[in-house]
């Protein structure tokens, strides 16, 4: 007889306290469930269940057994379970957290194509600029930009984004052009007010070093795209990802502070939460910004 069927009609009769509402529960006849329960018990050896005229009860290694073949039960549905959702169309809420200038800039713009692709998805895009808590918050993945904080999350890299200096021609005319990173303690800086390091830009010398600024900002904002046009109208440096400036820079708005700096590389990843399977709506979204990012970053971005 199958093992699995044995072990199923052993832990129902335990489950149910009887072969007769075991039968029931199982949809099959009250003698095949013993005649599985007689099975399992010889081939094991070992008797499991103490039957009396009124009640049926697990001996001590009955028990033991039970607790385990329960354990193996619950995994088998579950791996049915697993096989059924990723073969089914993804559907349901997706609740995804982005950072305000990537989300506006660059996924807003995709998500008509994505939801036309998959109808029977509804998404709830969050757009902030603080770290999000996915689990305990309800959301079911977030886009992150730079070195990932929590290693537990599951991870795929969608693209990259270069971070450099950039301010406008009309800065320089007004202002001068720092040759090095210390000449930037004399200029004008645009400061990202919701940065978890504060005022402080790091910066990695043309030796490799890793440099710090601590230099207190002329303007402080919490929106990229603000810094961006604060930088484009002449007020200041700014130290912006390229998702944010390339288009400015090709149409010579701003320009490089200081080209001879290294190039800062993040990446941009797809978060979510751990588990034994990726659901469909999320595993369909991933893909689908995969291939849409597939020809963007570090630096281009038009």
């Amino acid at each position: 007889m199958d093992r699995l069927t044995e072990m199923e009609a052993f832990a129902t009769v335990v489950d149910q306290g009887g072969f007769t509402d075991a039968a029931k529960k199982m949809g099959i006849s009250k003698s095949a469930v013993s005649k599985h329960v007689s099975s399992l018990e010889a081939r094991l050896g070992a008797r499991l269940l103490n039957r009396t005229t009124r009640r049926v009860s697990p001996t001590e290694i009955g028990l033991a057994y039970y607790d385990r073949a329960r354990r193996v039960l619950n995994d088998a549905g579950e791996a049915d379970a697993l096989v059924t959702s990723m073969q089914s169309a993804p559907s349901g809420l997706l609740r995804i957290s982005v950072a305000t200038d990537f989300g506006v800039n660059h996924l807003s713009p995709l998500l008509s194509g994505f939801l036309e692709e998959f109808p029977d998805i509804t998404v709830n895009m969050v757009l902030n600029n603080r770290y999000v808590e996915l689990i305990s918050e309800g959301f079911d993945m977030a886009v992150r930009i730079g070195e990932l904080e929590d290693s537990t999350l599951r991870a795929r890299k969608l693209t990259e984004t270069t971070k450099r200096m950039i301010a406008a021609p009309s800065y320089f005319e007004k202002f001068g052009r720092p040759q090095r990173i210390d000449d930037l303690n004399e200029h004008k800086l645009l400061h990202y007010s919701s940065q978890s390091s504060g005022n402080v830009w790091k910066i990695t010398a043309p030796s490799g070093e890793k440099r710090q600024i601590r230099t207190a900002g002329w303007l402080s904002v919490n929106d990229g795209q603000s810094l961006l046009n604060a930088a484009i109208s002449g007020l200041g440096i700014a130290y912006l990802p390229s998702f944010l400036y390339a288009d400015a820079m090709d149409r010579g708005l701003v320009e490089d502070v200081i080209p001879d700096l290294p190039n800062e590389t993040q990446g941009i990843y797809a978060v979510y939460p751990p588990g034994r399977f990726t659901q469909p709506k999320v595993r369909a979204f991933i893909d689908f910004l995969v291939h849409a990012f597939a020809d963007k970053g570090p630096d281009d971005w038009n």
